[in-house]
């Protein structure tokens, strides 16, 4: 068999039937990007939502539909010799492949694939391979949350399969939302990433035939983030708040469910769809967040407070909204809240990681960053500049330094998602008692320690 270059993975994607099949060539183009090789196999079904020639038109390879057409390609990825014999397409394909995903995985896919049938060229496939199975499955909510669907899903899970949960908000029936809809590309190419770092294909890496899936590096462990910003009312409308979306928080969530972490969110104010595998406590108030914190803090191994929790709170709530009407202007005397983060620093039991973070604005950040650090007795801080135009609040981007008490990491602006990988690689060195050891999961970043 050909052999990969190195750092260029193998992505065998089949596209089974849904609305959803539109993000596949997204996910393909991504793929490409990134310096995989991808082939595809489309359903009938799959190819009523997108054409063959727009796959083949990104991959530069002929798409798969039907179980006895020959391949023009004789199972090779692009950038390989093609054996010199017409191999049997289903066999070749899933021996070359390093992983196998299925993207979008209709219910009927996931329902074909846990009972093993093999009457087409996807189904076949999956069962002659032997790389890591990821699934990502979209369908209608109620389809999702069906027994049968469950079941089937947990048939795949006890075989290897890694899943990508659906996430929840709105779906492709007018009108409609709830949990099901694909994951996004990025997300799930991460995990075909992650998959294809777990082993080579073949070589004891979770399959779809049989065995335990590849162990992920935050397996067993609980994690609790909390996200968003709190706001503190004035009157029955009006309210002190801040500019937190809670972007970051959910995409630390996502990761850490990622890596294996059973994940709870405390989310304050969250109006964005939030990740459909994790648990999620939703609060509005800075003496709610504590609340909740508090109460899930002892069961956890690693709390991630990325939520920006008012400072200060107006003593008093008016119950009816404070009327304008013969008003020269209104004076609020504001109280300090109770500080959340360092109060449960100084509770913590053996074993339990506190990562903080702080948005600073300008000059001397980061001196105030450790003093932080060392103040409330934590294990790292996530130090922002808010100054900065275009990453922080209300962005998809951000720009951060991770504080530990032997050293500063920086990473260079990049999406949030990827500036999750970075702390949680933070994590996973500070847990393993290797503060600043290389990352474990790859993120196009630039890095530098100050000792």
């Amino acid at each position: 068999m050909a052999q990969r270059a190195r750092g260029v993975g193998r992505i065998l994607l089949g596209v089974s039937g849904g609305i959803a099949a539109y993000k596949a060539v997204e996910l393909v183009r991504l793929a490409g990007k990134a310096g995989h090789s991808v082939r595809v196999i489309i359903t009938p079904a799959g190819e009523r939502f997108v054409g063959r020639a727009t796959f083949e038109g990104i991959t530069g390879a002929p798409v798969l539909a039907d179980t006895f057409a020959l391949d023009p390609s004789r199972g090779a990825f692009p950038g390989e010799e093609p054996p010199d014999h017409d191999p049997i397409a289903h066999l070749e394909l899933a021996e070359r492949c390093d992983v196998l995903a299925v993207a979008p995985a209709s219910a009927n896919a996931l329902a074909r694939l846990a009972l093993g049938l093999a009457d087409d060229l996807l189904s076949t496939a999956a069962l002659a391979a032997t790389a890591p199975l990821v699934l990502a499955p979209a369908m209608n909510d109620r389809m999702w949350d069906h027994p049968a669907t469950r079941s089937n899903v947990a048939a795949l899970e006890a075989r290897g399969a890694v899943i990508v949960a659906p996430g929840t908000g709105s779906l492709a029936s007018r009108g409609e939302w709830g949990a099901g809809r694909l994951a996004e590309p990025e997300e799930i190419l991460a995990a075909l990433e992650r998959a294809m770092a777990g082993g080579e294909a073949g070589a004891g890496s979770a399959s779809f035939g049989g065995g335990a899936g590849a162990p992920r590096s935050l397996d067993g462990l609980r994690v609790l983030v909390t996200a968003g910003g709190t706001r503190e009312p004035i009157d029955s409308v009006r309210y002190v708040g801040n500019r937190s979306s809670g972007r970051m928080g959910l995409a630390l969530a996502e990761e850490a469910a990622g890596r294996g972490a059973e994940v709870t969110v405390v989310a304050a104010n969250v109006g964005l769809d939030v990740p459909n595998d994790v648990r999620v406590l939703a609060v509005e108030t800075a003496a709610e967040l504590e609340r909740a914190t508090r109460s899930e803090f002892p069961g956890a191994d690693v709390l991630l407070m990325a939520a920006a929790v008012a400072d200060f709170r107006p003593d008093a709530a008016e119950a009816a909204k404070i009327a304008k009407a013969g008003r020269d202007g209104l004076t609020l005397e504001l109280v300090p809240t109770v500080d959340v983060l360092g109060s449960l620093a100084a509770e913590r039991r053996p074993g339990q990681t506190i990562v903080g973070f702080a948005a600073e604005h300008g000059e001397g950040g980061l001196d105030r960053a450790r003093e932080k650090l060392t103040r409330k007795g934590l294990d790292a801080i996530v130090l922002n500049d808010v100054a900065a135009p275009g990453i922080g609040f209300e962005s998809g981007d951000n720009e951060v330094a991770v504080v530990t008490p032997s050293g500063v990491r920086t990473v260079e602006r990049a999406p949030k998602r990827e500036i999750a990988a970075a702390v949680l690689d933070a994590v996973e060195s500070l847990r393993g008692g290797v503060d600043g050891a290389a990352s474990t999961v790859p993120a196009p970043r630039s890095e530098t320690t100050a000792r």
